[in-house]
């Protein structure tokens, strides 16, 4: 069974929505999946002004990340970019990064912009540029799972965007599932190739 977080920040809510649905497609799939959200960078004041869903997954720290054969990433869009508290806290993974300790994990990125022309794809690339820089492999559907922040509070989720979602979590629980039990052939086969000789000389 591969085991996944999903690691977003949301201000308003629409990611939080998101970020559940991804996990609800990859539970789907038969993994085990948590949800966690990045600290924030500062005080907000805007937490519940327009779309307002309950904020209550637990924080995440940077050693978690050690603990998951896949990682999918959420955040607001900021002006085509990630937010602030995404970007601060992916920065704090660099010495994991140093140490190899994300090296092959599965990765996976979901973002919403505040518009249509929000910049959404270089905000989902920002985030991919992180992981590939983890050694991370990248998997998904084609088009990451996105949805439309309302400023009115009057827009929610829409079925099509948490399909999407749950599509997405679905896709990368399954490649972890895969990549993990390939590792674990490899591994046998590694120990079946040493020569007698070798495994005895080993053990003396």
């Amino acid at each position: 069974m591969s085991k996944v977080l999903v690691l977003y920040y949301s201000e308003f809510g629409y990611v939080t929505v998101v970020a559940h649905a991804i996990a609800e497609g990859a539970s789907s799939a038969g993994a085990s999946v948590d949800i966690k959200r990045v600290p924030e960078a500062a005080p907000q004041t805007n937490h519940g002004a327009h779309f307002n869903p309950v904020h209550d997954d637990p924080v995440a720290a940077i050693e978690d990340l050690t603990h998951y054969d896949a990682i999918i990433v959420g955040s607001p869009t900021r002006f085509g970019r990630l937010s602030a508290p995404v970007a601060g806290f992916l920065e704090q993974a660099s010495e994991l990064a140093g140490r190899g300790i994300l090296n092959g994990k599965v990765g996976g990125a979901f973002v919403s912009p505040t518009s249509r022309n929000g910049g959404q794809e270089a905000a989902w690339m920002s985030i991919i540029n992180n992981l590939l820089q983890f050694g991370m492999i990248v998997a998904g559907p084609p088009y990451h799972p996105t949805t439309l922040t309302d400023e009115a509070g009057e827009r929610h989720p829409s079925a099509i965007d948490l399909e999407g979602a749950r599509q997405q979590g679905r896709l990368i629980a399954q490649t972890a599932q895969r990549l993990s039990v390939n590792r674990g052939e490899s591994a046998v086969a590694d120990l079946v190739a040493i020569p007698a000789s070798e495994s005895l000389a080993a053990n003396v």
